[in-house]
């Protein structure tokens, strides 16, 4: 497993699972022979898209994860194969190796709903699902809360019941932004879903953010290229637009080749967190 300490302050990557989405679906409109100068691209078109959950260390000695990872024994046979899901969440062995097990997990912050960043919340256990991190405050905003609950007829796809029913006794919603620990801010930005947040880590003077799906990898730092899964593009558009700067770091979930990086004002990489091979 990675780890990256920043400061104080430590973060590591679990085992949480890979996904292989079609990569003209995470590029929009963008044109392929651009984007996959930027980005591996297999003989089927997809590109690989980790689900790795991130254990931040150091906010007043609690255990905080960023997204939960694609699950275990979730999805179907056919849903494994759509969605090119070759490894699943082995949370529990990640965990293990740092000490600790899902019920040392006080936070878990969820940037939105979708299956692939919230099937890991909840797990079956003796034919019901159950939560996985039974003791932690999940968060999330409002408005993605109430699609969750009540999807529409573009995102029924993506929001199960599966994903919110075992857990909805942990969950606390917020507005506008929200502070679950000093030091850690959620913001509402919707874009690619109406209830998307991002997640601003502030480590002494510094400013460190996980843009969620706004963002998903490195390749998508160019504020015009934005997902044709998101449902509010021109959302995501001016979200970038307002929320990536110049020497600042940046941390994935996805990213199959960076932990976290850093550009210039000219957008030239100058600093990053490489991802090691899986041995």
């Amino acid at each position: 497993m990675d780890q990256w300490e920043i400061g104080e302050i430590a973060l590591t990557w679990l085992d949480g699972g890979v996904t292989h989405m079609d990569g003209g679906a995470m590029f929009g409109v963008v044109p392929k022979p651009l984007w996959e100068r930027r980005y591996p691209v297999n003989e089927k078109n997809q590109i690989e898209l980790r689900t790795e959950p991130i254990l931040i260390q150091g906010f007043e000695g609690k255990n905080i994860l960023v997204e939960s990872g694609i699950g275990s024994g979730k999805l179907s046979d056919k849903q494994l194969r759509n969605y090119g899901v070759t490894e699943e969440s082995v949370i529990e062995k990640s965990l293990e190796k740092e000490g600790l097990t899902p019920a040392d997990i006080d936070i878990v912050l969820m940037t939105h709903m979708h299956f692939d960043h919230a099937c890991g919340l909840s797990k079956w256990e003796e034919g019901k699902l159950v939560p996985v991190f039974e003791n932690a405050v999940i968060y999330t905003s409002k408005t993605e809360w109430e699609e969750l609950k009540d999807p529409n007829i573009r995102s029924q796809n993506t929001y199960w019941r599966e994903n919110w029913e075992p857990i909805e006794h942990q969950v606390k919603t917020f507005e506008k932004e929200i502070e679950p620990i000093k030091g850690i801010k959620m913001i509402h930005t919707g874009g690619h879903s109406d209830g998307h947040s991002i997640i601003e880590l502030t480590v002494g003077s510094e400013k460190i953010y996980h843009l969620g799906d706004i963002m998903p990898t490195h390749a998508h730092h160019n504020p015009l290229w934005v997902l044709a899964y998101d449902d509010y593009p021109m959302t995501s558009i001016f979200a970038k637009q307002q929320w990536i700067k110049p020497d600042t770091w940046y941390f994935f979930y996805h990213d199959c080749i960076y932990r976290a990086v850093k550009w210039d004002k000219d957008g030239n990489l100058v600093e990053r967190i490489p991802r090691s091979p899986k041995m």
